[in-house]
């Protein structure tokens, strides 16, 4: 049998054939779009350039975090600055609980204590060095004989006090501390008579002929 033409088509098929179009131009639509977006040359490919939202959210984040780190190092910064602050005090003051490693402890203080109640030749070197040394400038000859054996002298005297206060010194500690390190206190103490006794560091706490 021939189709008739002029006879109407069913209202079912006429609805499918609308939603058929309908979803074919809404997937030609999607696939022209997607084509027109641009592509972040960063991003992955095959994936699209961030949205807006997205691409600020991660400026501020990467902002926030440079933040961060700026308080973190100025922080650092001032809690060094306080520490050395602190320390200079305490050098000063002699306050235990912010001395440098190296003078901290019982066995360093008594150390420096021990040095710091006597006298020693070393401390007296520098004042002594300069009166020599004009003597040796002047163009006499016996004066500058003096000074040589002034020089002599010096030497001789500052080593045989460093041997007799480090022989001292040693078993001064081994009996007051026979259970703690001991190590270096002696050449800690020996260093610190080098120097001129209102130049110590920390500063001395005891005075001539105190006992420590």
């Amino acid at each position: 049998m021939g189709s008739n033409p002029g006879h109407p088509l069913p209202l079912g098929f006429v609805f499918r054939s609308r939603a058929k179009e309908e979803k074919a131009a809404y997937a030609d639509k999607a696939s022209l779009t997607d084509s027109k977006q641009t592509r972040d040359p960063q991003a992955p490919k095959g994936r699209p350039t961030p949205k807006r939202n997205e691409a600020q959210s991660q400026r501020r984040s990467v902002a926030s975090t440079s933040t961060t780190r700026k308080d973190a190092s100025k922080r650092q910064r001032e809690e060094r600055r306080t520490a050395m602050q602190r320390q200079r005090q305490a050098l000063a003051s002699g306050d235990e609980r912010y001395l440098p490693a190296r003078d901290k402890g019982p066995v360093r203080k008594f150390a420096r204590d021990w040095i710091d109640s006597r006298f020693n030749v070393a401390e007296f070197f520098l004042p002594m060095a300069v009166v020599i040394l004009v003597l040796s400038m002047v163009r006499v000859g016996a004066l500058q004989s003096i000074a040589l054996l002034l020089w002599l002298v010096v030497i001789v005297l500052i080593l045989l006090d460093a041997f007799v206060n480090a022989y001292r010194l040693k078993k001064a500690l081994a009996e007051r501390f026979p259970d703690h390190n001991r190590r270096g206190a002696v050449a800690y103490a020996l260093m610190r008579s080098l120097q001129m006794r209102r130049l110590r560091l920390p500063k001395p706490q005891v005075k001539r002929g105190e006992r420590p």
